[in-house]
């Protein structure tokens, strides 16, 4: 196989939440409706990814929203914590409205100016996800806002990465994701993307995953990295 390493991917796609965008908002919006109790803001967003993938699983698809509201009332419920659909919605609704991380809109820009073709790939509805980068101004630099809502199936399913690939009219190998969560660079690589990781506090990469190519703390340095390589 060729060695891609010093070779430029064509494409660039970039996960939304937490790779891009600063969830402290909303996780303070959460932990509000859980009685302030931090430590149940990971399990509410492992059983909201658990419950994507029971979706998808089980050939269903429902909104990422709806199944964060549907995941938050259960583990209210499991603490004791009497939580209505409405009231979980609300506790969540702040996701739309998430300013960027700091380094991001200087390193997309570089990126872009460079010669990078950019989109994004998300778990989020297309709605969603267009309010979240207005609201942000992250609009202008993407060719293409990417949801798996038109496919009907969560990330890190296979058929996702491999739609999304399709989409851009590029071979997988020729993408890269760039994200802040281990499950999602590892289904990237087993669909036969490249990817970079970023190591968010409290994010780590899969163990029995292969390693990703780049890994960094922020998006600034793996901008770099990526402008490094040869055109």
């Amino acid at each position: 196989m060729e060695n891609l390493e010093n070779k430029r991917p064509k494409v660039l796609f970039f996960d939304v939440n937490e790779t891009l965008l600063d969830l402290t908002k909303m996780k303070d919006s959460v932990r509000k409706a859980l009685n302030g109790k931090e430590d149940l803001l990971p399990l509410w967003f492992t059983t909201m990814l658990h419950y994507s993938l029971v979706e998808t699983a089980a050939n269903q698809y429902r909104d990422f929203g709806e199944i964060g509201a549907a995941s938050l009332i259960m583990v209210a419920a499991n603490n004791n914590i009497q939580l209505s659909m409405e009231k979980a919605k609300e506790a969540i609704a702040p996701i739309t409205s998430l300013p960027p991380h700091p380094e991001v809109k200087n390193a997309l820009q570089r990126l872009k100016d460079d010669g990078y073709r950019l989109v994004s790939l998300t778990n989020s509805s297309n709605a969603g996800v267009k309010k979240q980068f207005t609201n942000a101004g992250l609009l202008d630099f993407f060719e293409e806002r990417l949801s798996i809502e038109d496919i009907g199936k969560y990330k890190p399913h296979f058929d996702s990465y491999n739609w999304a690939a399709r989409k851009m009219g590029i071979k997988p190998e020729e993408a890269m994701l760039i994200a802040a969560h281990g499950w999602d660079v590892a289904g990237a690589i087993w669909a036969g993307w490249r990817a970079a990781f970023i190591s968010r506090p409290g994010q780590q990469k899969y163990p029995m995953a292969p390693e990703t190519e780049i890994s960094a703390p922020n998006l600034k340095l793996i901008s770099e990295k990526l402008i490094a390589l040869g055109k």
